[in-house]
């Protein structure tokens, strides 16, 4: 086994505790060209596409790399700024300030970064930056409120596929979800309720999630479950009663059946019922993306005006809100503490030791 050397390292460099956060991905540019890249990496998860292997490859490789790659690029490109994607600015801003949040507490003792899943920046090129940075205890904090296998699991096996590479480990804490921390249901309470207050209220509130195929369920995976029970807690603390509300899923592909409702068919039932005004939020995506900018902004608002609805509010995701940011760092925080008081300082003699007896273990 040949491991990762970590570059700049020094045995006496003051010890850190790095947080990293991770987002699912987002192509380099909105072009055939670079989707293709992005598509295979992402489709070629086991943990995303859950079908024989050998069947699959021939499936990704030899029809949707070939067809889907400009469609999606056309997609990309309707949400693209002059800065990147939606996806990675929000990240950035989320780990700046959170970053600012934790330094105000910790000082230099913390190392704040984000990595993509898919995509860059790869969560090796950042662990490689963390490890360098004097990095010995690791807290990784999916931004995925309600776990699924196809997510948060996947984002361990990235870290864990990284880690066989590496001679020193970092202690490790993997948070795994949060759909039900009350700092989360608040933040998406706030949310609504501000854009009520700037907007009026919707006769129809729709809690839309990204979709996973129904034999996942069935699995024992619980991204179901808790989607409904964060749905539940935000409507109870809004007043709402079932009748105002409904949990949906976008986002299906394939031909099997995917969890259900679907949101594209739930707004097409809602406005065909006489249901004139509606608003839709995503609150199992921690930054706005294709899937909320595009599909649920625009393409969905059309579903709902071409079946007879009126009024159509797509209200945006946390982000980088004061909420949502209050909500990371307490997350961060209850992982960390302690891990930060028992830091040791810096020895600079360490280096040097090493150095005269490369073997020897240094002196407690």
């Amino acid at each position: 086994m040949k491991y990762k050397n970590t570059e700049h390292f020094e045995h006496g460099q003051a010890p850190r505790v790095g947080v990293l956060i991770t987002n699912l991905g987002t192509p380099a540019a909105p072009t055939a060209q670079a989707l293709r890249p992005y598509l295979k990496q992402f489709l070629s998860d086991p943990r995303v596409v859950e079908l024989p292997r050998v069947l699959w490859w021939c499936i990704l490789n030899g029809i949707i790399l070939r067809t889907r790659p400009a469609k999606s690029a056309e997609a990309y490109a309707t949400v693209w700024t002059e800065k990147g994607s939606p996806l990675a600015l929000h990240t950035a801003d989320q780990c700046d300030a959170l970053a600012d949040a934790l330094t105000q507490q910790y000082g230099d003792k913390v190392c704040v970064r984000w990595a993509m899943r898919y995509g860059t920046p790869s969560i090796a090129s950042t662990l490689d930056d963390m490890m360098a940075s004097g990095v010995q205890k690791l807290f990784v904090l999916p931004l995925y409120p309600q776990y699924s296998a196809t997510t948060t699991g996947s984002t361990f096996d990235a870290l864990a596929a990284d880690f066989t590479q590496r001679r020193w480990l970092p202690e490790l804490r993997f948070h795994t979800e949060y759909h039900t921390h009350p700092l989360y249901i608040d933040a998406l309470v706030n949310t609504i309720r501000a854009h009520w207050d700037a907007h009026g209220q919707q006769e129809h509130l729709v809690f839309s999630y990204h979709g996973v195929p129904l034999r996942y369920l069935h699995q024992g995976d619980p991204y179901h479950c808790q989607c409904l029970k964060t749905s539940r807690l935000v409507a109870q603390k809004l007043g709402l009663s079932p009748a105002q509300y409904t949990s949906s899923f976008q986002s299906r592909f394939g031909r099997e059946p995917w969890l259900q409702p679907y949101t594209d068919e739930t707004l097409k039932t809602l406005a065909a019922k006489g249901t004139h005004s509606v608003a839709v939020i995503c609150p199992g995506f921690s930054s706005d993306c294709l899937e909320t900018v595009e599909e649920i902004g625009e393409e969905n608002r059309e579903y709902f005006e071409e079946a007879g609805g009126e009024t159509y509010h797509y209200i945006p995701a946390l982000n980088a809100s004061d909420d949502h940011i209050r909500l990371l760092t307490q997350l961060c925080q209850d992982n960390i503490d302690q891990w930060i008081e028992e830091l040791p300082a810096a020895d600079p003699t360490t280096a040097s030791r090493y150095r005269q007896c490369p073997h020897n273990t240094p002196e407690s």
